[in-house]
This record gives C-alpha cells, structure tokens and sequence, in this order.
C-alpha cells in the first residue's frame, strides 16, 4: 500500500503521539476519548477567540503527508502566510525565553506543512500563542522540523497496526493532568507491576488517585407504566400521566432504566446516543431484557479478552481469584453483621465453619468444576446464616429460608433478586463502556439470556452493593411486609412501591464510597464496577495483578 492510500492521521493525535505513545493509541486506535474540565476549557477558549478580521480558519488534509486537521487561526504579513496555533496553558521556559512544548511544537509545525501544501507557498515559521503565559513563541519550519513531522507520522502507522497497547509513559508527571488517566490507569499499572514482582509492602508505590471517586451523574429510573422519555433541546424530558415533564440535562445522567412498559422517544434515544447515555429495559419483576449503547469500537480490547480466554491457566486462575473473593466476602459480611451479639455469633458457628472449608479449598481448585462446588457449598452455609442476620423486629414474614431464585418464595429473596437484577444492569454497562465482550466469560457458560462475563463480574459486588444494603434496610424495618409486596401462590413480588424503595435503597448504596484494598484509596461502588471491569481488561493486555482484590472489613 503506497502512502497515499493510506487514512491520514488528526494532527492533534501527532500532538498526543509526541505526549505519550500510549495516550495516542487509546485515542486514536482504540478510539477513547474523553472530555474532562480541561478540554472544555480549551474547546471553549477557542470559540471565545477574538482574531483580526483577516484570519482566516482552515480544515485541511494532504494525502502526501499523511495528515488532516483544522488550523486555529491563519495570518499574512509581508506576503507571506504563517498558522497560529492557541493553547490555553503556560510555555516551557527555555535558555532564551519561552520555548514550546515539545508536543506542541510537533502539531505546530504539521500545520504548517499542511498550509505550505495548500497554498503552494513556503511557510517560513508557525507561532504558539500561549494565553496562561501571555506569551507567543515562534517555530522555524526547517529540515528538521520536517523530519520530525515525517517521523512521527511513520510512527503512529506503526502503532495503529499493533493490537496491544504501548506501554505507560516512565514520566510519571505527564499522567497527573492526562484526560485519560481514567482509561488508561498509569498509577495501577505501575502498583500491578509491583504486587506481580512481589515487591515488599513498604516498597510497593502508593498511586496517586487519577480514578474520579464518583460519577456526577445518577441513573434515571422509569418504573410508571404509563411514563415515556422524550427529548426537550439538550435534555430528557420523563412524562407520567397528570403530571408535569421532568426535565434532566445530559450530564446529569448515567443512564435510562425502563421498567415494564415504560416508553422512549427515537429523538431521546438519538439524545442519548450522542451523549453515550445507555438506555437499558427490565421487566416488572427486575429481570433485564437488553440495552441500547453507543460505544466506541473496541476491536483491539476484544481481540486481547478472546487471546486471554483461550488460555486456560489463565482462565482458571482469574475464576479461581473470582470465587474465594466472594467467599471470603460472605464471610466477612456474615462476621460483620454478627460481632456485636455473641448468641447470634454462636447461632451461626457452624456456618461460618462451613464457609472457611469453602475458601480453603476454592483457594486450591483446579478447574471450573472444583470451583463451583466450593462456591455451592458456601452459597449454602451463607444464605442458611442470612436468616439468622435479620433482626426480630423485622418480623418474621422478612426472614428468608435459605436462597429462591425463580421465582422467589420469600420476601428476603424477592428483594435480592430484584436487586441482584439492577447489579447485573450496572456491570453490563461498565463491561460496554470499557470494550469488553459480555457474552464471553472466566466462570458462567453461556446457557441463558444472561451474558457470562456479567455474571463473572457481578460476583464481586453481589455481598458488597446488594446483600448488605437489603439486610441493613429489612433491619431499618423500610419495607411492610404487606404493602410492598404481591404475593401470588408460592411466588413473592415487589409491589410498585416495593420497588421504588428498593431502587432507592439500591441507588445509595451504589455511590456510598469505600476504601478499595488493592489501589488503596476511596470510591463508590459505582466507580469500583468501572474500575473492577477495567482492571480485568488489564489481566489480558499484559498489566496483572490487581483483579478481584476487593474485601470488606
């Protein structure tokens, strides 16, 4: 293939080629961007821009160079045309004065190449005009700068043929500002190198926290029946019967849950395409039918997820990993929940025994099948202790008999199902949202509607975000067992009202922070559902060790 039939490169991605390869790769190939405070400072700085009338702005793409972008400001003077190039920041002070960055003297002089070949004129330099700075700093375009700019192009051909990623920059600094820091997790990468090479505790680097501790945005549930989500300019618009619209902005919203046969709008749904908002649907009863996601591409992740599950040890230590931290989070609820009453603690001696067996001998499995009857054999000992957990004056309609799936045939287990159904939503969504392939697994095979890997995930979050918050609600006496429940025959469903508390006490449970135990330091279990899935995604691109480490005190 000559150069010319190949796709030219954004001239802004030789900018974060020049920066750091890696942030490069993910924008450009893996195509993840995201737009944090300082971008849409920058963006908004330059539609403030107030240029001379005869500047004129340019989109340009040359085939021979092999790059496209758009020129901020194009300027004349003696006869000769010269691009201006903005930034929001400061300059490098050089030994002469200011100086540029490297990064940005790199997309400067690219185009400046660009103008040179459009207007068939030599361009002689390219100026940066630095706003934090006050101060503009020329660029001479010589041979060398050609050169470099040749250089870089061949090089982010390079990198766009690679299925794996590049590794994390060594200066640590370029991370702390990077819009991606989120994606691409530098500081976990560097404390997973550490724990693989059994770095002593005290040696281990403490990263510095680039993960946000929260999502801003909450999810948007839609359980009237008759209700129906349209769009209103940049805003969803929710309308129940006799009542007035509601509206929410974009950025105030994670996500849209439609229960039952609450309805959406094609314009909302275009809304909520642009905005990256998934749009998901549950049945009355919490069971989930399905979701509609705009995500970017995620060929690459994908192709590393199916390399890794083609690899059978490392299949099974990641199941292995999965199951004994969801034992011993059984176990550490069941202690908790207990430490205060010594007669309950007795009650539940021979469970708790029972458990521990469990997670030794999960921490010893060999295969799938091993594994699941440790995991069988402590679901057992823990929901028969459950029971024991609820406390009297919640009356004994709310204490469960052990565990009841489908349908449920207890009060206690109609909320764990409803709400075992929300989790399920939450980690389909951040298994989209990081590129990975839900209906390939670690542990769960394909044997119902129910994506594997969801399933895989959710096993870390089923104790922390679900059990614990219906035990501490039953015991805060929030649900009547009369009223919030239907009761059909041997089945047990939420009422519509049981379910509005119930998602309510879901939602809070969902953003109450934690300490997370491998990255040592706080986040919701929102944010942990997006990091868990992104550290797993790590496990097959080469950076281990820090998946299913999750424990609660």
């Amino acid at each position: 293939m000559s150069a010319t039939d190949e796709p030219t490169i954004r001239v802004m991605a030789l900018h974060a080629l020049a920066y750091c390869e890696r942030l490069f790769y993910l924008e450009e190939v893996e195509e993840i961007r995201v737009a944090d405070a300082a971008v849409w400072a920058g963006r908004r700085m330059h539609q403030e821009l107030d240029e001379p009338a005869d500047v004129v702005t340019l989109t340009l793409e040359d085939p021979e160079l092999g790059i496209r972008g758009r020129l901020d400001a194009v300027r004349r003077r003696d006869g000769s045309l010269y691009p201006v190039e903005h930034k929001r920041g400061r300059c490098r002070s050089g030994p002469d004065g200011p100086a540029p960055w490297d990064s940005d003297r790199l997309q400067a002089l690219a185009y400046a190449l660009l103008l040179e070949r459009h207007s068939g004129r030599a361009v002689e330099e390219v100026r940066i005009r630095y706003h934090a700075s006050n101060a503009t700093v020329r660029v001479t375009v010589d041979d060398a700068g050609r050169a470099d700019v040749a250089a870089a192009v061949a090089r982010a051909r390079v990198l766009a043929a690679e299925t794996e990623r590049p590794p994390v920059t060594a200066d640590e600094r370029r991370c702390i500002r990077c819009s991606l820091a989120p994606v691409c997790l530098p500081e976990e990468t560097r404390l997973a190198a550490a724990v693989v090479d059994q770095v002593a505790a005290d040696q281990k680097p403490t990263p510095v926290r680039l993960f946000p501790p929260d999502d801003e945005r909450r999810s948007l549930h839609v359980v009237n029946q008759r209700a129906r989500v349209g769009r209103s300019s940049d805003a969803l618009s929710v309308k129940e019967p006799d009542a007035p619209a509601v509206k929410l902005g974009c950025r105030e919203v994670s996500d849209v849950v439609l229960h039952g046969h609450a309805q959406i709008t094609t314009q909302a749904l275009r809304l909520c395409a642009s905005h990256h908002i998934p749009v998901h649907w549950v049945t009355t009863s919490g069971v989930y039918l399905g979701a509609f996601a705009a995500h970017a591409p995620a060929v690459q992740r994908r192709i590393r997820q199916y390399r890794g599950l083609d690899d059978p040890d490392l299949a099974t230590s990641l199941s292995r990993r999965l199951i004994v931290a969801k034992i011993q989070l059984q176990l550490q609820h069941a202690l908790r929940a207990s430490r205060k009453d010594r007669g309950l603690r007795a009650r539940i001696d021979e469970h708790l025994a029972a458990i521990r067996v469990a997670v030794r001998g999960a921490a010893h499995a060999l295969d799938r099948e091993a594994l699941l009857g440790h995991e069988g054999s402590a679901a057992r000992a823990y929901f028969r202790a459950l029971g024991h957990l609820v406390h009297p004056d919640a009356g004994p309609d709310l204490v469960p008999q052990g565990r009841s799936r489908r349908p449920p045939r207890d009060r206690f287990n109609a909320l764990l199902s409803f709400g075992y159904g929300l989790l399920y939503r939450d980690v389909v969504s951040a298994l989209l949202r990081v590129g990975l392939e839900p209906s390939f697994g670690l542990l769960h095979q394909p044997r119902s509607a129910a994506y594997p890997l969801a399933l895989d995930l959710m096993e870390l979050f089923r104790v922390p975000v679900v059990d614990m918050a219906v035990l501490g609600a039953v015991n805060r006496r929030t649900f009547d067992p009369t009223s919030h429940f239907a009761v059909t025959g041997p089945q047990v469903w939420l009422s519509d009202e049981g379910r509005r508390r119930l998602i309510a006490v879901y939602e809070r449970r969902k953003h109450e922070e934690y300490r997370h135990p491998s990255v040592g330091y706080t986040l919701s279990y929102a944010r942990m559902l997006e990091l868990e899935a992104r550290l797993l995604e790590k496990e097959w691109s080469g950076e281990p060790g820090l998946f299913a480490r999750l424990r609660i005190r």
